[in-house]
């Protein structure tokens, strides 16, 4: 009996039981899925991460008044506090930081703010981030329109902004923005530029924020101690370490540190924190890949259980086929041909929705579209394994029943 007469008669039995079959097939589905849905989504938000990172540039670093604070549980340490990053503080380190380096100001001035052109509005759901000249460059932001901030306007706090490609969509609605008054909170602002769609990374979304100069946002600040950011960008990833080095000398004698006093800020590197994530993300996959294997095992028991039954319900056929001639390899083919084919329903079922469940995760997350061909090999494969070893002892009984005894049975 050739392989495709056994795929066929594993069909027709399937087609026999479809509910038994269809429940069964379903719980190797939600292992799966549950599986490759989780390995997606964390594939998809790494790639994104990258790229976020990679536009900001490996060679830079960010001094501020607390450290990233990414945790897993409770093994990872507390971002640390120290007092606020001053807006004199950032100017006079911008100032007198000597290297070949270019540093950037920013700081966040206000979220929950509604931007407002004649009768179109946005959602309150636009951030106002306060830049200087440098600060666009400093996250990978790139123009689509207009001209960047001067560093006299970032120093004098001119009433201009640059605005986020959603922005500009919903409250122009496809004309050019360039050179239009808008109200963003109580705030009346000229457009100087526009940004490109960039999407949204780790939480922020710079198609739905307003840059305003550095000064301005320290006067329509929303919060009574904020702390500026200074990002530090070196042409040269060979320099890093020495200006890491001057720069931490600087900032503490603008911070008037004794040189035995611990550092109350923070220097971070951009790849350092790209590395922190993706630590965090493997604890994470652990345990995605600790649920599949779970449900899995509970589906290749019950694969087992049902093909037992279906072994005791065809003892009869089992006696007329050994009867007719069949031997014990054909008989024990076709059982573990109709386990694998059970599995391969449910896997099939199962990395399609963990594909596009793992990817709809990704994209509300402000991550990429991906097709895991590992994870579609690798989950057809496990299927293939779970079929094997679910369907094998139940396959080996039916080729072992005597076939006087199988044609008795009632």
């Amino acid at each position: 009996m050739t392989y495709t007469e056994n795929v066929r008669l594993a069909l027709q039995s399937i087609k026999s039981n479809r509910l038994r079959t269809m429940l069964t097939a379903l719980i190797i589905a939600i292992g799966l899925s549950a599986l490759v849905g989780i390995l997606t989504t964390l594939d998809a938000v790494k790639k994104s991460m990258t790229e976020a990172f990679s536009s900001m540039g490996a060679n830079s670093f960010t001094i501020r008044n607390r450290g990233t604070g990414i945790r897993v549980g409770n093994s990872g340490e507390r971002p640390k506090p120290f007092k606020s990053i001053r807006y004199e503080d950032a100017l006079a380190f911008k100032e007198r930081l000597n290297t070949p380096a270019t540093v950037a100001v920013s700081v966040r001035a206000s979220g929950g703010a509604t931007a407002k052109y004649g009768a179109e509005k946005t959602n309150p759901n636009v951030n106002i981030q306060g830049v200087d000249e440098n600060g666009l460059a400093s996250q990978g932001l790139d123009l689509q329109l207009g001209r960047n901030f001067s560093a006299s306007e970032a120093l004098q706090g001119n009433n201009v902004c640059i605005i986020g490609s959603e922005i500009s969509k919903t409250l122009f609605k496809g004309t050019s923005p360039l050179d239009k008054i808008i109200n963003v909170g109580n705030n009346r602002l000229k457009v100087v530029g526009v940004l490109v769609s960039k999407g949204s990374s780790m939480g922020f979304s710079g198609d739905r924020a307003v840059y305003v100069p550095l000064l301005k946002a320290k006067l329509i600040n929303s919060s009574t101690d904020p702390s500026y950011t200074i990002t530090v960008m070196v042409p040269n990833n060979d320099l890093l370490e020495n200006i890491i080095g001057e720069a931490t000398a600087e900032f503490r004698n603008i911070r008037k540190l004794k040189t035995t006093a611990p550092a109350n800020f923070e220097i971070t590197k951009s790849d350092a924190v790209a590395q922190t994530l993706f630590e965090n993300l493997a604890f994470i996959a652990i345990g995605g890949v600790a649920i599949g294997v779970i449900t899995l095992i509970g589906a290749s028991i019950g694969l087992m259980n049902i093909m037992l039954v279906s072994v005791t319900e065809r003892t009869r056929e089992i006696g007329v086929r050994k009867a007719i001639g069949a031997n014990p390899s054909v008989i024990r083919k076709q059982f573990l041909i109709e386990a694998v084919v059970i599995c391969l329903m449910g896997g099939a079922m199962g990395i399609l929705f963990g594909i596009l469940l793992g990817n709809a995760i990704s994209l509300m997350m402000g991550g990429s579209f991906i097709v895991p061909w590992m994870f579609i090999i690798g989950g057809f494969a496990l299927c293939v394994m779970v079929g094997v070893i679910s369907g094998y002892y139940p396959a080996k009984k039916a080729s072992k029943l005597d076939p006087v005894e199988a044609l008795r049975y009632e």
